[in-house]
């Protein structure tokens, strides 16, 4: 898999940093959407995700939308509250592993993602030590700051061209397989990471 790469694009959520989408689904559910897993889940998602995750609406725009599915007495803090549930921390074995890859790969970060995560992500972690994160990558592409997204095959031709990589020199690792199916349809190489599947163990024997 790693014959003749030069260039690896890491996804976030699931790779890197830990979530549990069903927190998330849990949380919507105890404030009174009983079927926030049919709006929301990994392998898809209502457009009004799509539209915070590529910045087409601020985040008082998907706020006042959301609340459209609620009781009126939960408050905006409720509602942020239970969409950064899913948030649950760094994986430390992976972020040694990319320190480690930085040595000897080009590496970039494709997330799709939106500002609520990234002001909580920050927050929990602290600036410092994600400011450090995203100083591993040569650059950081977060869906919501882009316009742009996964699995469109756009997102990756964009990063290819911006940053003059071969396609077929490039990795591209994700948790999510209609992402890594448009990686494929882009050009790239692509491993679908399982679950509970850690990017260590993908690079073992090239660490050694």
């Amino acid at each position: 898999m790693l014959q003749g790469i030069k260039n690896i694009i890491f996804d976030l959520g699931g790779v890197i940093y830990a979530i549990n989408y069903k927190t998330t689904i849990k949380a919507f559910q105890s404030l009174g959407i009983d079927d926030f897993d049919s709006l929301f889940a990994k392998a898809g998602q209502s457009s009004l995700f799509d539209d915070i995750e590529t910045g087409r609406i601020s985040k008082d725009e998907f706020l006042l939308k959301l609340q459209a599915y609620l009781p009126k007495e939960v408050t905006n803090a409720q509602i942020i509250e239970a969409w950064n549930a899913m948030l649950i921390g760094f994986m430390p074995d992976a972020l040694e592993c990319i320190k480690q890859l930085k040595h000897k790969y080009r590496l970039f970060l494709l997330s799709n993602t939106n500002a609520f995560h990234i002001e909580e992500i920050t927050s929990k972690e602290g600036l410092v030590l994600f400011e450090q994160f995203c100083a591993l990558f040569e650059k950081v592409y977060l869906s919501h700051e882009i316009g742009m997204r996964k699995p469109h095959t756009e997102v990756f031709h964009h990063i290819v061209e911006a940053q003059k990589l071969s396609a077929p020199e490039t990795l591209f690792i994700d948790d999510s397989p209609q992402h890594v199916e448009g990686a494929l349809e882009a050009g790239l190489k692509a491993y679908h990471l399982k679950d509970g599947e850690q990017i260590l163990s993908l690079f073992r024997e090239d660490l050694v």
